[in-house]
């Protein structure tokens, strides 16, 4: 690398997808994108990967605290995963989240602790 010459950006691949979807469901609003007040999770759970209609679907749900007053949230996303392009989204579906087996999602409780400074 040349003097002053930035290093390269990693790639999208290089972080597993389950940081990936942890990092894709803290920008969602129900998940305290736009909260003034610092949010922390709790027993956060994903289900999948799964296929639904030649879609790749995880479902993430977890308990947030912080942003109501002595009340807790129960946030959920469904992410379709594209394989071709890479690529993450959040979709409008929770009724394909129904029947899944979860199993805990640390890796979005870990992450949102880090982003509040905690």
């Amino acid at each position: 690398m040349a003097r002053g010459e930035a290093p390269a950006p990693a790639t999208a691949s290089a972080k597993p997808v389950r940081e990936r979807i942890a990092a894709l469901a803290l920008r969602q609003v129900a998940f305290g994108s736009v909260s003034l007040l610092p949010v922390r999770f709790e027993s956060s759970r994903i289900a999948g990967p799964f296929e639904d209609g030649g879609r790749t679907l995880y479902c993430v749900s977890s308990h947030m605290k912080g942003r109501s007053f002595g009340k807790g949230e129960r946030p959920k996303v469904v992410v379709r995963q594209d394989k071709a392009a890479d690529t993450l989204t959040a979709i409008d579906d929770d009724e394909v989240c129904q029947g899944h087996r979860t199993e805990p999602f640390a890796e979005l409780d870990t992450l949102s602790n880090t982003k509040s400074g905690t």
